[in-house]
């Protein structure tokens, strides 16, 4: 979605054929990258191709929303054609997104709200850790507990749609905007963080939203760019994908929203394979409604609808936000005026909408808002909410809105423990020379760097704020602070406790610019027991990353403090994938990658420092040693000679992070799945099992009706996998066990080395011993094969590696399961 204050972010000016000059922000280092069309890329047609799959598939009768799916065709049967155009449009009003309510139907309406670690435009709402930051726990029960406690918080202030959970981007390239959001680039991984975030949102009686659908993966021109007269200059880039590479990453976790029954998807702004992303029948006709049996409605993200009839018949339910915004315009510099609205009127009217498919609509946007009893005693909006939200300001609004019930509730709860809590959990230790951590009550601390200390520019974190930490990213996934704990803050208050005296350094730039052995002698009357250095790395919506380098001259920082203090810790707070030049250092002694932790940032950090909290936080991604290293870039391929010349080519397929790097044996700084522990584990005893002995497994899945998800057969476990767990040190601590599948030589070329297909985490106390059980569904070991548009598992030996990381696998197992 986009926000007032990074509207024009999107466009960027060309320098050359090849070069795109990115948007740079104060304090920020930035790569130099450019971007060229592979030799061998393969365009469909002029710039890629999505066959069209028509008609779209109506919601089905039966299945777990049977009478949610009854009572919606009974409210659209009661409807004038007016008011389903009201239905399907969306309206100016309190929330970020709104549906007016129909009085005489007694039909209150509908409020959609962002994002996908807040409800962004309220107060008195918690600030959750991001998505990459809970993803970093490789925790299920923490992924589900986060959802459900954040949907409350929707629940109570009136919000009926949670514009969350967010997989799209995934994470291809290292410098997308939005990946903090999400959750990582492998699809497994994903996956399970999407599935239990949708169950969260669910059971807390809010409808969740499967965003960005599909290859939204990067910030760069995600909208058309006009000239002054209206016209078309660019369209959107084309993320152009081929179709085992959709099926087997971008649209794996989608499926696990989908089989969770999620409410709703957003459908992205950018084209694919040409055609954009809201009136693309492959993706939303086809994969989504046909092959996953999605049985919500697809809305469009805010001013992402681009045609009336042509996106109603390719798939989208519901134009969003089917208004002018407040006091802006959108990113292409013009005025918006919804293809939707009245026009769904004069389309029925004239023949060229068809009623079946509107009244089939409808029904998908009300199935969940029963299936959820939103009809039933549901809170009202907050009309706290109302100064908050820049998008439809009150002169906007072409009807009142009846908000009742009290303002500026706090929803809080306890959940700031919570918060604490998950932060600390998904904290990663990198390294950790000579037993650095934890700290043992140290009487002397120097704290290093701007984002140790407060915010000093208000509640919300911006990119230029020099000063103050950074808890959370920026745009529509941000968060509206209530409170922050700093991590200086936190230090302070746990020094008094031990009579330590505490010392900081927060203006990166006077530090940089004296000399290093000033500040190691004086005023401290020694030298510190500890140097602690906070970096940050700013990502926000509408601009894709500049440099893989941490902001505000960190590295540089880091060499500083380092250079004369032989205990320095350094603790990052960014988006992402960081390049770590010093990690190496001798005299940096342990790193810890905190991400976008949150309200509790401080509490969460100090209880890791000091040990309360044993590290358990593993890697999303893969830190490589230099930022050339990885190889998906955003765009590859400019020109400067038309309006469809912005194309990105998805050439490395599946080979994306840690199976690039592990397919061309590409060493790296730290792997993914990579994460340290106050104690040490170790693995044993791995065995694989059939779950039926007795039956034969064919390689094609049984062919059975269509469920949220798919077909049904590619969810049944088909083998077991255990491995016993031992914490062989002397402290209480959790193990993240991780299984990877290495699929036989009879897989088609491309196929990676190996491929994440489960995990686990287990608390054991010092020289406990526990067993950590794996499933593997037939999906877990299929391929989707283009030529029967089928998932097979392929024929031959297949091998499970379990381990703590991609790269830590000692042990193996191999099987057979279909016989050639």
């Amino acid at each position: 979605m986009i926000t007032p204050k990074t509207l024009l972010l999107s466009a960027v000016a060309l320098t050359s054929t090849t070069t795109a000059q990115v948007y740079q922000t104060p304090g920020r280092s930035k790569d130099a990258y450019s971007y060229t069309q592979p030799e061998d890329t393969v365009i469909l047609g002029q710039y890629g191709h999505s066959e069209p799959v028509y008609p779209s598939p109506p919601a089905r009768d039966g299945g777990a929303w049977e009478q949610a799916v009854k009572k919606a065709k009974a409210f659209v049967s009661e409807l004038t054609l007016e008011e389903k155009a009201l239905m399907v449009t969306g309206q100016a009003g309190p929330c970020v997104g709104n549906i007016y309510p129909i009085e005489r139907l007694n039909f209150t309406g509908l409020c959609f709200q962002d994002g996908p670690a807040s409800l962004r435009t309220a107060d008195f709402v918690s600030v959750f850790e991001a998505g990459v930051t809970i993803a970093s726990s490789w925790d299920k029960t923490m992924m589900y507990n986060r959802a459900l406690a954040m949907g409350r918080e929707f629940r109570a202030k009136g919000a009926h749609i949670a514009l969350a959970p967010a997989v799209g981007p995934m994470g291809r390239s290292a410098y997308s905007g939005r990946n903090w959001e999400g959750f990582s680039p492998d699809p497994y991984l994903s996956g399970v963080a999407m599935e239990e975030s949708v169950l969260g949102f669910q059971d807390a009686g809010v409808q969740a939203t499967a965003k960005h659908y599909i290859f939204n993966e990067q910030e760069i021109l995600r909208n058309p760019v006009r000239y002054e007269n209206g016209t078309v200059q660019y369209e959107a880039i084309s993320s152009n994908v081929d179709d085992r590479t959709a099926h087997e990453l971008y649209l794996w976790p989608f499926a696990n929203a989908a089989r969770a029954h999620v409410a709703a998807f957003m459908c992205s702004y950018q084209r694919i394979n040409g055609s954009y992303g809201c009136q693309n029948s492959k993706t939303l006709n086809g994969y989504l409604k046909t092959e996953l049996g999605f049985q919500g409605y697809v809305m469009s993200d805010w001013y992402g609808t681009h045609s009336g009839v042509a996106s109603i018949e390719a798939g989208l339910d519901l134009d969003m936000p089917g208004h002018i915004i407040g006091r802006a315009l959108i990113d292409d510099g013009q005025a918006y005026s919804s293809y939707f609205g009245g026009n769904i009127t004069v389309g029925v009217n004239n023949g060229t909408i068809d009623t079946d498919r509107l009244d089939d609509m409808i029904t998908r946007v009300l199935t969940p808002y029963y299936a959820l009893h939103q009809d039933e005693g549901y809170p009202s909006v907050d009309p706290s909410i109302v100064p908050l939200n820049t998008f439809s300001l009150p002169n906007t609004w072409l009807r009142e809105w009846n908000l009742t019930g009290p303002s500026r509730r706090d929803v809080r709860d306890n959940h700031g423990d919570l918060i604490r809590k998950h932060a600390a959990a998904s904290t990663i230790l990198l390294k950790n020379k000579d037993k650095a951590l934890p700290l043992k009550a140290p009487k002397s601390i120097a704290v290093f760097g701007n984002d140790a200390g407060e915010v000093t520019e208000g509640p919300l974190n911006q990119a230029q704020f020099e000063f103050g930490t950074q808890a959370i990213g920026g745009g529509s996934g941000a968060g509206l602070f209530t409170y922050l704990v700093s991590p200086l803050e936190a230090i302070k208050a746990r020094g008094r406790q031990d009579g330590a005296l505490v010392e900081f350094w927060l203006n990166n730039t006077l530090v940089l610019n004296r000399d290093a052995s000033a500040w190691a002698q004086t005023p401290l009357p020694n030298k510190p027991d500890v140097c602690l250095v906070f970096l940050k790395g700013w990502a926000a919506e509408a601009a894709d990353r500049e440099s893989l380098h941490l902001d505000w001259s960190g590295d540089e920082l880091v060499e500083s403090v380092a250079s004369t203090c032989n205990n320095t810790v350094v603790v990052t707070h960014s988006s992402g994938i960081n390049v770590l030049p010093w990690a190496e250092h001798p005299n940096v002694t342990a790193i810890l990658l905190a991400h976008y932790p949150g309200q509790e940032s401080g509490n969460s950090l100090v209880d890791v420092l000091y040990g309360d909290v044993n590290p358990s936080g593993h890697l999303p991604y893969t830190i490589a040693y230099n930022a050339t290293d990885y190889n998906a870039p955003l765009v590859t391929a400019i020109n400067t000679t038309g309006k469809d010349d912005w194309q990105s080519y998805f050439n490395e397929k599946l080979e994306t992070d840690y199976r690039y790097f592990d397919a061309h044996d590409i060493d790296v700084r730290y792997e993914f799945g990579f994460g340290l522990s106050y104690t040490t584990f170790a693995l044993s005893d791995l065995s694989v099992a059939k779950l039926d002995e007795k039956a034969d497994i064919n390689s094609q899945p049984e062919e059975r009706s269509v469920e949220p998800g798919g077909n049904p057969a590619l969810w049944e476990v088909l083998y077991t996998a255990k491995v016993a767990v031992h914490n062989s040190g002397d402290v209480r601590g959790s193990a993240v066990p991780q299984l990877y599948v290495s699929f036989p030589a009879s897989t088609p070329s491309g196929t990676p080395p190996r491929q994440l297909r489960g995990f686990d985490k287990k608390e054991l106390g010092p020289g406990e011993r526990g067993t950590v059980t794996f499933n593997l569904m037939r999906r877990d070991l299929s391929y989707w094969d283009v030529n029967t548009q089928k998932w097979l598992i392929p024929t031959g030996e297949f091998t499970i590696h379990v381990g703590f990381s991609s790269r830590d696998l000692p042990e193996q197992k191999t099987f057979t399961v279909v016989k050639e």
